[in-house]
């Protein structure tokens, strides 16, 4: 048995089947969101499988039919996750945040991510990271931050950066616009459509599985250094992070969430 098997997860469900992972995002009733638990999970099981070199694919998908919901903003609000929070923007290497999704883009094995119901703001970063994704057309996705005064700083420059066309990444990005997954495709934000995604995703598993995983593991890190971006680049969503959450057309931005009439200041920052 694999020593990744026999860890016990609170958040994740993990299982191997022919040197293939499922790590299934396990708070339904939550749409999966990520609280502070689940992102430590997915950290300490993507380093587990960084280390098996027996293993041959991942599949990261969300349990009962969701992918993820984005940020649990009810544990992100916790005030003794707030501290916390602040602290992994202030401090000058990669925030847990970018790390929970970049941390499987920088993993010697292909990623697929099998997105179902939502994907939406830290959801859709987290998918970004992954190698593929493969989308049910009913899909909801949408990078959100900009609703709730927020930009997206979970790695969005690196993991998007040649994957989805910058006009259009800012387009999403500052509309928060939610699009299903046969949009999504059209868009760059998806590889493949499928009504049945996780079938399909073990189906490439398998078929990567065929490949010297030597020829994948380089494949992967050939073309990842095509769109590599400089540490002063994550920085820098950081430091917009922060000016965003001490702003003070945040407050109004979680009021218009609630109530469409209400309008936004002037603008603060240049």
């Amino acid at each position: 048995m694999h020593a990744i098997a026999t860890y016990q997860y609170k958040t994740l469900q993990v299982s191997i089947t022919e040197n293939i992972v499922t790590v299934t995002l396990n708070r339904p009733q939550k749409k999966n969101a990520l609280s502070f638990e689940l992102i430590n999970e997915l950290v300490k099981i993507a380093e587990h499988i960084r280390k098996d070199r027996s293993l041959r694919a991942v599949i990261l998908n969300g349990a009962q039919g969701t992918f993820c919901a984005g940020i649990d903003l009810g544990d992100l609000n916790n005030p003794k996750n707030k501290a916390y929070a602040l602290w992994e923007l202030v401090k000058p290497w990669q925030s847990l945040f970018q790390r929970v999704c970049l941390v499987w883009r920088e993993l010697p094995v292909p990623v697929i991510a099998v997105l179902e119901g939502h994907c939406i703001g830290a959801g859709m970063q987290l998918a970004l990271a992954c190698d593929v994704r493969i989308s049910h057309p009913d899909c909801k996705l949408s990078i959100m931050e900009a609703k709730w005064g927020l930009v997206p700083d979970m790695g969005l420059t690196q993991s998007a950066f040649g994957v989805v066309r910058a006009d259009i990444l800012k387009e999403l990005s500052m509309t928060a616009r939610m699009v299903d997954g046969t949009q999504g495709q059209q868009l760059g934000l998806v590889s493949h459509i499928s009504d049945t995604p996780l079938e399909q995703a073990q189906e490439m598993a398998y078929e990567f599985a065929e490949r010297s995983p030597d020829a994948v593991l380089a494949s992967k890190r050939v073309i990842n250094a095509m769109y590599e971006q400089s540490a002063l680049t994550l920085y820098k969503e950081k430091v917009w992070q922060l000016k965003m959450m001490l702003g003070h057309n945040r407050k109004v931005a979680l009021k218009k969430a609630k109530e469409a009439s209400t309008t936004f200041a002037k603008r603060q920052f240049r």
